[in-house]
Parts: structure tokens; C-alpha cells; sequence
């Protein structure tokens, strides 16, 4: 079996997420407007195609097509090593790992089973936390969601709180304003809302030069999440920075989870674990796609470190599927809103990756492959030339 093609298919769709001047999505569950989005198709001489969604087509016809072409798409190894030799100058590793993901689904349906199954399988259920959109309101509308997601069925609930936003003026600001006591009041009341009976995680997503947080903010706050008995402190700083992660990590008890987006793979995973940097590492198949994912999952278990996966999708559940609870607990499920339906699936997907169990766990996708429903008829009608 020989690839004959990399194909990039843009297509119409629809969004729901607000920017700020500053780039971050201040609001991730606005009014609908018109959008473009695209899917990536590595084609084989057999028929057999694998499908992810995401891709660059400008980038797939000037530097995948041309390395990928005329190999066995079951050398996903290989291929992985050649594609991320790219990254140095042409290629991004969200791009590789689009299709990474695309030759992990050709493969599962080349054998009819899912990709967790090619992995070496282990679970069909993985917990799920309900991970909560940013800038939702004040500390009681924050308490109410996780409530209500409590009712749903969750046994954790993630808090992302005030994000670019000042909470004070109630408008986007950038991330050098940053608002600790405000945000740990969102804290405090989603934990006296909910008790102990549901795990509680918290994520600032610091990104930018700004920083987010700096290391004095970050200890106070590590300390009272502490105090109201949180399960993970996760990105608290910026993460071109090692150092004070170190220290940061010396100070605090709660689990620091990091590095978040910090590229270079899992190679730079590594140097996180070699530093002491994080107590828990994150990772993500934007960072290379299942391959590299597989590889830092193999790091931790090695080292006796948990990998928590950043996001969810397709990608994340079949590699759930092949990893113990031990390494990899849990599933992130969201970014959830009240005034958000995640239930209803997002065109071009038939229906969504992970529904959910009463008993708050994510049923694994047992189709072949990545296990992807599309709606071809919707991609075609919607099709950009």
C-alpha cells in the first residue's frame, strides 16, 4: 500500500468564539457567525484513506505531499521522524500532528479496529471533568454551573476564571492585568457550592509575554487552592520560563501541571521532568499527534509521573483508550457553558467524540480508526474552491 495523495478540504462552518484585541477568546460561547475550517484526507493506492480534522493546504502541497507520497503509510514512525525533521524551518507540529492523526485512522481502518486498539488497548471508559468556559460571570454564576454539571453527572470540574478579562471593569484587558483574589473567589464558591463530594481542578492559562501571573502571585494562589482542597494547580506561569516553575513547585503541595503550551514535544517534556518543573505533565497531539503523545506517555510512566492530556477530541480518547488510569486519569470535556449545548455535534461531525455515561465517564470510540463520523454531503455543499 502506497500513498498517492495529501488533500486539504476547506470548507463554510460556523463559530461561536468572541476575540479581544489582545487574540485571546474572551468569550468562547457568543453569537454565531460565518467561519471556514478545513479537514485533511491521506489517500492510498488501496482506497483506504485516513481523515483528520484541521490541516494547511498551502503547507500540505509544498512539503507533506512531496515526502509523503509514494510511501507506505503504515511507516507512521518514519514518516513522524521525516515530518518532524520539518519543524526546525517549514512545518508546525500542529500540522504534523493533523497528519499523524490522519495515518493513525487510515491504519485502524485498514485493520477494522479502533486506533486504541493498534495502541495496545486497555480501557472503554475514561473519567470526564467538566471543563468550564472563561470569563463565565461572577463567583455564584461560576457555582452554578459546576452544579449543574454536578446534576449532569461529572465527578470533577475545572475552573478557568478570569483570562484576559478584568472581572472589576468587566471588559477584556491583557494578560499583564492579572486578578488572583478575584479568581480565587470563584474558587471559594464553587468548592462551598459543591463540597468535597466533586474534585475541583483550577487553569489560569498563562500564555503571553505578559505572563499571567508572576511567581509571588502564583505562590498565594497555589496556597489557598490548597486550603479549599484542589486537585491541580495547572500552567500558572509562563512557560518560557523553567526556572521559576522549579521553584514554584519547591513551594507549593497541590500538583503542578505544566508544560501546557510549550513546543518541542515531548523533548521538551522530558527537560521538564529532568528539572523538577511539574509535579503532573501536560501534553497534547497538536504537539506532534498520537505518535509524539504515545512517546511522552511512555516518558512519564518511566519517570512515575502522571500525563494529563490537554483538550479533548478524537486523538485524546484513543489514546486514553490504550493508557492506564494510573498514568493518564483524566478526560477533559469542554470548554462547557450555560449558555453553550455541547451535546450537539459541530458540522462536519455527525455526532460529537465523547458522550457521556450517567456515571460521568466518556465512552471510548469503537468504530475503526479515529472512530469519525463525517457528513460528507455537509462538506461538499460547503465546499471552498
Amino acid at each position: 500500500m502506497k500513498i498517492t495523495a495529501v488533500e486539504t478540504v476547506n470548507f463554510r462552518t460556523c463559530d461561536t468564539v468572541q476575540y479581544s484585541r489582545w487574540g485571546y477568546q474572551y468569550d468562547f460561547f457568543g453569537p454565531k457567525y460565518p467561519a471556514s475550517s478545513c479537514l485533511t484526507r491521506v489517500k492510498t493506492d488501496e482506497g483506504i484513506e485516513g481523515v483528520c480534522l484541521g490541516g494547511d493546504k498551502a503547507i500540505a502541497d509544498r512539503w507533506i505531499a512531496p515526502l509523503l507520497i509514494g510511501e507506505d503509510p503504515l511507516d507512521r514512525e518514519k514518516l513522524w521522524q521525516w515530518m518532524y525533521s520539518l519543524t526546525r524551518w517549514r512545518v508546525s507540529e500542529r500540522m504534523i500532528g493533523v497528519i499523524d492523526m490522519a495515518l493513525w485512522d487510515l491504519a485502524g481502518k485498514c485493520f477494522k479496529v479502533p486506533v486504541h486498539k493498534l495502541l495496545g488497548g486497555f480501557r472503554g471508559r475514561v473519567k470526564a471533568y467538566a471543563s468550564s468556559g472563561p470569563n463565565m460571570g461572577t463567583p455564584e454564576e461560576y457555582a452554578d454551573h459546576a452544579e449543574m454539571c454536578m446534576k449532569q453527572g461529572y465527578k470533577a470540574y475545572k475552573i478557568h476564571a478570569y483570562i484576559f478579562y478584568d472581572p472589576v471593569r468587566n471588559r477584556p484587558c491583557s494578560d499583564v492585568e492579572t486578578f488572583p483574589k478575584q479568581d480565587i473567589e470563584v474558587c471559594k464558591a464553587v468548592r462551598e457550592r459543591v463540597g468535597e463530594d466533586m474534585i475541583l481542578m483550577y487553569d489560569p492559562w498563562t500564555v503571553g509575554s505578559g505572563g499571567g501571573y508572576n511567581l509571588e502571585e502564583a505562590v498565594w494562589v497555589g496556597r489557598e487552592l490548597e486550603k479549599l482542597n484542589f486537585y491541580w494547580f495547572e500552567q500558572p506561569l509562563l512557560e518560557d520560563r523553567i526556572e521559576p516553575y522549579v521553584r514554584l513547585c519547591n513551594e507549593l503541595k497541590i500538583p503542578v501541571l505544566a508544560p501546557e503550551m510549550s513546543m518541542g514535544s515531548f523533548f521538551t517534556r522530558a527537560e521538564w521532568l529532568t528539572r523538577h518543573a511539574a509535579d503532573m505533565l501536560r501534553m497534547e497531539v497538536s504537539m506532534g499527534g498520537i505518535t509524539a503523545v504515545k512517546k511522552c506517555m511512555d516518558l512519564c510512566e518511566a519517570f512515575g509521573v502522571r500525563c494529563e492530556l490537554h483538550g479533548g477530541g478524537f486523538g485524546h480518547l484513543q489514546i486514553l483508550g490504550a493508557t492506564s488510569p494510573k498514568l493518564s486519569e483524566w478526560y477533559e470535556r469542554g470548554l462547557l457553558g450555560p449558555r453553550y449545548d455541547y451535546e450537539i455535534p459541530r458540522p462536519p461531525l455527525r455526532m460529537i467524540c465523547d458522550p457521556m455515561d450517567e456515571d460521568g465517564n466518556v465512552i471510548i470510540p469503537r468504530g475503526p480508526g479515529l472512530g469519525m463520523e463525517i457528513d460528507w454531503d455537509y462538506v461538499e455543499k460547503n465546499r471552498i474552491p
